[in-house]
């Protein structure tokens, strides 16, 4: 089965061509990052507009360069939410039309499994189960992944995501958006143990987040210290990092532990922070926990993850009809 899979819940258009829920024929991503810059963060209005500007060219380019024709598409997926309405709305009414006027099969996918679901597109995915861990600018979920149907959920962010910490501390030191790249990259050159950042870990056995706190360290530190270099702010950055990346690693090493699971997977785009996946690769060798995490191309939100999620929805006849509709948030099923 040939799927095409389309993704619009936030500030990325994608179209991809997937076999077999497996095979990636072709993956296309048409970024806002350059609109959204100016800003400091995603404006959803603008990015609903880009959405219906870029969904046609980037379907037509992912058809283009899996060399295949309208003909030779057997089902339809898009992300249903959680995400901005509005821009899920461009890519879900596309998908039903699309599937709807070449009487295809048409499933809804929730953003979350998919990135899940990134894990198994992989060469070496693993085995159930295992935990995952869905870490991005809206999202800082644990599940525990049973089978490719079931996801446990252990823990999420009590208020702001671990990627929309990186963002707003980005832009309180003035650095852009988005903030993850340009945060882990200034913070290579520091020790990230000279400024001590306080890390949440709330209560005693809980896989719940909270990085609040922590962005309000940084914002009492800027100000009492009036931070105004680039070497002050590489500093900020890396202990900020560090603060980050070891609460992280502290509360999938736990669930691991909990689960007696040996496994842990990572994905959603704070998973291509290669120094997140360095440190907590070797924090888990030592508890003899194998890590898995995508490559960087399936790390942020892409539409092979949805076709991929699509595929087994519709092999077990779980599809959208045209009066469903998206939704902003939710849990996974």
């Amino acid at each position: 089965m040939i799927v095409l899979g389309i993704e619009s819940s936030c500030d990325e258009t994608a179209a991809a061509i997937v076999k077999g829920g497996r095979d990636i024929l072709s993956s296309i991503v048409a970024t806002q990052i350059d609109v959204h810059h100016k800003y400091g963060g995603v404006v959803p209005e603008l990015a609903s507009r880009m959405h219906i500007e870029a969904i046609t060219p980037v379907v037509d380019e992912a058809i283009k360069k899996a060399d295949i024709t309208l003909q030779d598409i057997d089902a339809v997926a898009a992300t249903r939410g959680p995400g901005l309405i509005g821009a899920l709305l461009v890519g879900f009414t596309f998908a039903k039309s699309f599937a709807w006027a070449r009487k295809l099969p048409f499933a809804g996918v929730n953003h979350l499994e998919a990135h899940i679901y990134s894990l198994f597109l992989m060469d070496q995915k693993p085995a159930f189960p295992f935990i995952a861990l869905v870490v991005s600018g809206g999202h800082t979920n644990i599940y525990y992944v049973t089978s490719y149907n079931h996801f446990e959920l252990m823990g999420q962010t009590r208020d702001d995501a671990a990627g929309e910490a990186f963002d707003k501390v980005a832009k309180l030191l003035g650095l852009g958006y988005p903030g993850g790249p340009v945060i882990e990259r200034l913070a290579k050159a520091k020790d990230p143990a000279a400024i001590v950042f306080p890390r949440a870990l709330l209560e005693k056995n809980s896989f719940d987040f909270s990085f609040s706190g922590l962005k309000s360290a940084v914002a009492r530190y800027v100000h009492d210290n009036t931070v105004t270099t680039a070497d002050e702010k590489a500093q900020i950055a890396a202990s900020f990092q560090e603060a980050v990346i070891d609460v992280l690693s502290q509360k999938l090493i736990a669930a691991a532990k909990f689960k007696k699971c040996n496994r842990i997977g990572i994905s959603g785009g704070v998973s291509a922070n290669k120094t997140f996946v360095e440190k907590l690769s070797w924090k888990a060798k030592q508890k003899n926990i194998d890590i898995f995490a995508p490559p960087s191309e399936l790390c942020g939100d892409n539409a092979a993850m949805i076709a991929a999620r699509g595929y087994t929805m519709i092999q077990q006849g779980r599809l959208c009809s045209l009066d469903h509709d998206v939704f902003s948030r939710t849990k996974i099923d």
